[in-house]
């Protein structure tokens, strides 16, 4: 309980402001400390988030676990199986297997000495064959 006094004169009470509320201490049993370590202790868990959750500091929460390895408290007793849940996934379906894309074809016309040759041929095929021409020189 948080008490204001303001004071107009020395030695008298002008106004009289009473605040109610929690004083910011709680009440925890050992209990509800244990299972607040626990949880810390919890893989990918921070220490910082459980504390703000349960609104205690980090440094209670570290007080708590350790002395929950001293083995000063004890988690309660549970009546539930402590078990990971079931998660179950579903195969991905096979694949129908991809047929290679077709290539484009291009027309060729190739000219030598006035003999003129023309041809379709495709596009990857083609860069082969220039690919080809040109280390041969």
């Amino acid at each position: 309980m948080d008490v204001h006094l303001d004071v107009s004169t020395p030695g008298y009470v002008g106004r009289l402001e009473v605040v109610e509320g929690p004083t910011g201490r709680r009440v925890r049993s050992a209990s509800e400390k244990a299972r607040i370590a626990a949880e810390s202790l919890m893989p990918g868990s921070q220490v910082t988030a459980v504390a703000r959750k349960h609104g205690a500091t980090r440094w209670q929460v570290y007080d708590w676990r350790r002395r929950l390895r001293q083995g000063q408290l004890a988690l309660p007793e549970s009546r539930e199986p402590l078990f990971a849940p079931l998660l179950v996934e579903e195969a991905p379906s096979p694949r129908p297997p991809t047929k290679p894309p077709k290539s484009t074809l291009a027309k060729v016309e190739i000219v030598i000495d006035g003999m003129v040759i023309r041809t379709t041929v495709e596009v990857e095929r083609l860069a082969q064959v220039i690919r080809a021409v040109r280390a041969s020189r």
